[in-house]
């Protein structure tokens, strides 16, 4: 039975692309998870225990993975989980790795770009019209809404804040301690 994970947390290696002698290619990197959480009675951040994996990437998804992801990236994945035991000479451990299904910038700690890339046409079929041959609707173009009702048409500066809103953002002041402060 295989054990299905979803895992959230940073990158810890540089993603490693390698191509076997059987021509797989595979990606490869370490993945660090681990959970913060903040101690009201202490007014401090509590670290807890960071668990460690071994990601692996294969085929297309691999170039994928070695293509869009850096150290320090936050990522959300889901994939299979594999427990495995290792020994060498006189050191003994437990490897814990997750072949990736599905991975993904975690968009809790930042803006991603997502690019759609084109299948790959056997030689054959090359020249002959395919369904990614045509363009792809565009989502903003279909119904055109009024500015007044389309809130995320454009960003919100300074002074275009409402009266409300600007009574409902907390000033910055300097009493607040680092501890306070939201660590992203």
């Amino acid at each position: 039975m295989t054990d299905i994970v979803t895992l959230a947390g940073v990158v810890a290696t540089k993603p490693e692309n390698v191509r076997t002698s059987t021509g797989l290619t595979v990606t490869n990197f370490r993945l660090a998870s681990s959970q913060r959480r903040f101690d009201r009675a202490t007014s401090t951040w509590i670290e807890g225990d960071t668990n460690w994996y071994t990601v692996n990437a294969y085929r297309w998804m691999a170039n994928n993975v070695a293509n869009s992801l850096e150290i320090g990236n936050h990522v959300v994945l889901t994939g299979r989980l594999r427990v495995r035991n290792w020994t060498s000479g006189d050191k003994r451990g437990t490897a814990i790795e997750v072949d990736v299904d599905s991975i993904g910038h975690d968009l809790a700690f930042g803006v991603s770009h997502f690019t759609r890339l084109k299948a790959a046409v056997p030689v054959d079929q090359q020249g002959a019209p395919s369904a990614d041959d045509a363009p792809e609707p565009d989502p903003l173009a279909s119904e055109p809404q009024s500015p007044a009702s389309d809130i995320w048409s454009s960003p919100v500066v300074g002074d275009d804040l409402s009266r409300d809103t600007q009574n409902s953002v907390p000033a910055a002041s300097d009493d607040v301690s680092d501890t306070e402060k939201v660590p992203f």
